[in-house]
C-alpha cells in the first residue's frame, strides 16, 4: 500500500511539469529550430552552403526567434484585449502565440533563397566589406542569410 501511494505521488509529480508546458508559448530554441526546418525545406540542398551544420543555422536564428516571439505576444496581446471571449480556452494565448511564430518562420523561408541569392552575390562583389559586417569565418553566409531573410 505504501509503495503504491509512493509510485503514484512520484509520478503525478513527474506529469504536472510536463502538463504545464504541453501548450505552452514557445521558447527561443524551439522557435528558432522551426525556422531552421522551414528554411532547411525551402532551400535544399543549398541549406548546406548557407549554414554549413543545422546548429549554426539554430545560432544564427536565435535573434530571429526572440523577435517573432516578442512580436507574437504583442499580437496576440491586443487581439486578447480586442476580444477576451476568444481567448477562454485552455492556453489560447500560448496557442495565438506559437500561430504566429510558426507563421513567421514560414514567412522566413520563403524569403530565404532570395536572402542566399543577395548574400552569395555581396560576398562575391566585396569581399573585404563582407567579411566586415558578416565576420570571416564559415558561418558568415549563414549570418548574413538569416539577417536577410527576415527583413
Amino acid at each position: 500500500m505504501r509503495i503504491t501511494v509512493l509510485s503514484l505521488l512520484a509520478a503525478a509529480v513527474l506529469a504536472a511539469p510536463i502538463a504545464a508546458f504541453a501548450d505552452a508559448t514557445p521558447t527561443t530554441s524551439s522557435a528558432a529550430n522551426q525556422f531552421c526546418k522551414q528554411q532547411q525545406t525551402t532551400l535544399g540542398a543549398n541549406f548546406a552552403t548557407a549554414y554549413r551544420t543545422f546548429g549554426k543555422c539554430v545560432s544564427s536564428n536565435t535573434k530571429n526567434a526572440t523577435n517573432a516571439i516578442d512580436n507574437a505576444s504583442k499580437a496576440c496581446s491586443a487581439e486578447r484585449t480586442a476580444n477576451p471571449s476568444a481567448f477562454k480556452n485552455k492556453n489560447a494565448f500560448g496557442k495565438c502565440v506559437s500561430a504566429k511564430v510558426s507563421q513567421a518562420a514560414k514567412v522566413a523561408a520563403t524569403k530565404a533563397p532570395s536572402a542566399l541569392s543577395q548574400c552569395k552575390a555581396a560576398r562575391k562583389s566585396d569581399s573585404a566589406a563582407f567579411a566586415a559586417k558578416w565576420g570571416s569565418n564559415a558561418d558568415a553566409l549563414g549570418k548574413c542569410v538569416a539577417t536577410t531573410a527576415k527583413g
